[in-house]
C-alpha cells in the first residue's frame, strides 16, 4: 500500500481536506507524509522586466533598473518563501491535531511542474491534493494544477473534496480492465485500513450497439446490406451480444468479490445499466461515499492516452474526493460458461475455424451462448453442426 505521501498544499479549503485526508491515510497505513508547496519568484522577475520599457523615465538608466531589478528581485523572492512557509506550517499544525509526523518540502518553479519533478525524485508512491486551489472561482471544476498532476502523475493521485457530513464508505467503479481491478485491490485496503464499507460498481450500455446498427442502416443500400450480412450482423448483437454483456459485467463484479472474499472483506456488488460515466455519478450522487476509486485506463485504452476519458471525468465531476490508480492487476478468471459444475465443452477445428467470422469483440459472447445450447441439448462437443443448429434456433 501507501509509504510516502506528497501532499501539496495552498491554505485553499480544498488543500486543507487533502492534508487532513492526507494525515488519516497515513496514520492507518503507517505512511509517511510531506507537504510541499512551489512559489514562482523566476515567474515574476521575468514579469517585471517585460514591463520595464513601461517605467517613468527616471527608471530607464541602466544603473537604476539594475538597482529595481535587485530589490525586486530580493523582495519577491523572499516574500514567495515566506508565504510558502506559512502554508507549510498551516499544513504542519493540521498533521500535529491527528499526530501524524510532517515533513517540509520547498522549491521554485511552475507549481504543478515541480510537484511532478518532486514526485518522480523522492519515492512517493501518493500524492494528495485539493480538487481546486486559491484561484478557484464559481464555476470552476478542478484547478489547473490538479488537472496537469492527475494527467501526467506517474503515481496514485487524490483528488480532496470537502465531505458531506452523510458521506461514508469506499465506492470502487470497474470495467474488467487489469486497471480497475487494480483500483479494487487498492479499495479494499483502504476499506480495511479505515474501517469504512467498499461497494463495487460497474455499468454496461445494451443501447451502444443498437444506436450504431441504426446508423450503419441509415446509410447502407440494400446491395450493402446483402454483402455485410447486415441483418444476421444485427441478429447477432441483439440475441448475443446485448444480452451478454449483462453477464460479462456480471462476472466482473463476481471476480471482484472473490478479490474481497480472499482478502478477508465483504463488499457490496451493483450491476448498472447506461452509459458508464453518468450512471456512476449519478449512483454516487445518491449513495454519498466519502471516497470513489477508478484505474487511470480502462479496456479502451490507447498509446497515447494519459489518462481514460471516464476517469479524467469522474475526477472532475465527482461530489466526493477521487482516488485515481495506477498499475494494473490481471485476475485469473474462469472462461466463459466454465464452472465447476459445467465443464468446459471441446471445440472441433471446424468449429474453432467457423467462430473466427464473427466480430473479435463479439466472439467471447458468442463461444457462451453456444457453448450453453450445446450443454442444453446434450451435445458433447461443439461442431459445425451444431453452430448451424444453434444459430437456427436462437435466430442468429
Amino acid at each position: 500500500m501507501y509509504q510516502r505521501i506528497l501532499a501539496p498544499v495552498d491554505n485553499s479549503r480544498h488543500s486543507d481536506e487533502a492534508v487532513r485526508l492526507a494525515a488519516r491515510w497515513a496514520d492507518r497505513l503507517g505512511a509517511t507524509l510531506a507537504g510541499f508547496h512551489a512559489y514562482a519568484a523566476g515567474l515574476h522577475e521575468t514579469r517585471f522586466k517585460q514591463m520595464e520599457p513601461g517605467l517613468p523615465e527616471r527608471y530607464q538608466a541602466p544603473e537604476e533598473l539594475q538597482r529595481q531589478r535587485s530589490v525586486h528581485e530580493t523582495l519577491i523572492s523572499e516574500g514567495l518563501r515566506i508565504v510558502s512557509d506559512s502554508y507549510l506550517d498551516h499544513a504542519e499544525t493540521l498533521c500535529r491535531e491527528l499526530e501524524v509526523p510532517f515533513e517540509r518540502r520547498l522549491a521554485e518553479g511552475r507549481n504543478y511542474v515541480e510537484i511532478l519533478r518532486e514526485i518522480d525524485r523522492d519515492g512517493y508512491d501518493l500524492v494528495a491534493l485539493g480538487v481546486l486551489g486559491l484561484g478557484a472561482r464559481r464555476r470552476s471544476l478542478i484547478g489547473g494544477v490538479s488537472e496537469r498532476v492527475l494527467r501526467r502523475s506517474s503515481i496514485d493521485v487524490l483528488l480532496a473534496r470537502k465531505a458531506l457530513p452523510q458521506s461514508r464508505g469506499v465506492m470502487v467503479a470497474i470495467d474488467g480492465s487489469p486497471n480497475s481491478f487494480k483500483a479494487v485491490e487498492r479499495a479494499l485496503l483502504l476499506g480495511k485500513a479505515l474501517e469504512e464499507p467498499v461497494e463495487v460498481v460497474t455499468v454496461y450500455d445494451p443501447q451502444f450497439h443498437v444506436v450504431a446498427f441504426r446508423s450503419i442502416a441509415n446509410v447502407l443500400s440494400e446491395e450493402g446490406a446483402r454483402l455485410f450480412r447486415f441483418q444476421e450482423q444485427q441478429k447477432l448483437h441483439e440475441e448475443i451480444i446485448d444480452k451478454g454483456l449483462a453477464k460479462l459485467y456480471r462476472g466482473h463484479l463476481k471476480t471482484a468479490k472473490v478479490m474481497a472474499e480472499e482478502a478477508g472483506q465483504q463488499v457490496q456488488a451493483t450491476l448498472l445499466e447506461g452509459k458508464p460515466l453518468q450512471r456512476v455519478l449519478d449512483y454516487a450522487g445518491k449513495r454519498k461515499p466519502a471516497l470513489l476509486v477508478a484505474g487511470r485506463h480502462g479496456l479502451h485504452r490507447t498509446a497515447y492516452a494519459e489518462i481514460g476519458s471516464t476517469s479524467e471525468n469522474l475526477a472532475r465531476l465527482s461530489k466526493c474526493s477521487v482516488l485515481v490508480v495506477n498499475g494494473e492487476l490481471t485476475m485469473k478468471r474462469e472462461p466463459p460458461g466454465q464452472t465447476e459444475s459445467q465443464p468446459a465443452i471441446s471445440w472441433t477445428s471446424e468449429a474453432e475455424a467457423r467462430l473466427e467470422s464473427v466480430p473479435p469483440f463479439a466472439r467471447g459472447m458468442a463461444r457462451q451462448a453456444i457453448e450453453e445450447y450445446a450443454r442444453r441439448h446434450g451435445h458433447p462437443e461443439v461442431t459445425p453442426e451444431v453452430m448451424t443448429e444453434a444459430r437456427a434456433k436462437m435466430g442468429m
